[in-house]
């Protein structure tokens, strides 16, 4: 099967690298780290006119892949999968604002609970209004989560989602994470290509030695075989017969998309540090906000293991 993004998506795609780009959006990171969500707020708006919040009610998850790849590539801070991805389906209907959740074991935390308009949490009850605890640290510090706990008989939205790590809004939040990943990695890669271009060691490029080539086209392999996976999860959602296999090939077609997304971004992330040498670990250099995005997202929305076992699971019929 050979898979080509339509001309709406390709313009939709090339409209949000364009809004991105003029951005700053490190600058956003940088003061979302630092608890001025300001900026962070001003860019969340500008995405949602452009219909970055509706796509998991009103387009298709392969809209919803091109917009994470997007906000991965860029680093945009935010609960983009909670208010995006997972309660739009959840729910059933678009979120108003900026909206976060906690869906234990596989995401114990609420992401920005701290700026949120509504917070949840997915309990035995099912999905319900949660009240905001102790703040948590991450390795991304443009990752802000937040223990909560829920409210009795607070449902939200009259809604009572299948069981955390098996309905389509945790599949498809999985996905969205699978997708930043891409992004991420292919920002990393993007960056450690031109670095290695202009840096210069006895007397050369640090690009033109071979065990750097490498190195490099070993990430470029592995981002590659990552991208079709994503695509073919995010078509394995619709129920047509020209589709993959249908609604039931989603969740292991998920784990697959995470799986290889997280290693082929770690590795990225593992070169990179390597091509930039001592600067690549300092916080101040921007390389860092991806780097630590990467490691975070790695385990985001279930773990390379959970996802490895339901892949398994699948496939000898447990």
């Amino acid at each position: 099967m050979r898979f080509e993004l339509t001309t709406d998506q390709r313009d939709f795609a090339a409209s949000l690298e364009s809004l991105l780009s003029s951005a700053d959006t490190t600058a956003v990171a940088r003061s979302w780290a630092e608890g001025d969500h300001g900026p962070g707020l001003k860019l969340w708006d500008r995405l949602a006119e452009q219909g970055v919040t509706v796509l998991a009610t009103e387009a298709s998850p392969v809209e919803v892949v091109i917009a994470f790849e997007a906000l991965g590539k860029h680093a945009v801070p935010g609960p983009w999968v909670e208010s995006a991805a997972y309660l739009p389906v959840a729910l059933g209907h678009e979120v108003e604002g900026v909206a976060t959740v906690a869906v234990p074991p596989h995401t114990p935390y609420a992401l920005d609970a701290d700026v949120a308009d509504a917070v949840h949490v997915v309990g035995p009850g099912g999905l319900t209004a949660a009240s905001v605890g102790e703040r948590r640290e991450s390795v991304d510090r443009t990752r802000r989560l937040f223990e909560v706990a829920g409210s009795r008989g607070s449902a939200a939205g009259g809604l009572t989602p299948r069981p955390a790590g098996t309905d389509e809004a945790f599949d498809l939040a999985a996905l969205a994470t699978a997708a930043q990943l891409l992004g991420l990695g292919e920002r990393v890669l993007a960056d450690s290509v031109a670095y290695a271009k202009q840096r210069r060691q006895f007397g050369r490029e640090i690009g033109s030695y071979q065990a750097i080539k490498h190195q490099l086209a070993d990430v470029r392999v592995a981002l590659d075989f990552a991208r079709p996976l994503v695509y073919g999860a995010a078509l394995s959602f619709s129920s047509d017969p020209e589709h993959i296999e249908g609604v039931d090939s989603a969740p292991r077609a998920v784990s697959a998309a995470k799986v290889m997304c997280a290693d082929a971004a770690y590795l990225a992330s593992r070169t990179g540090l390597q091509v930039h040498g001592a600067i690549g670990y300092t916080a101040e250099f921007d390389l860092s906000i991806w780097i630590t995005k990467i490691r975070a997202l790695v385990t985001a929305w279930g773990t390379p293991a959970f996802h490895r076992a339901r892949i398994l699971d699948s496939l000898v019929g447990a």
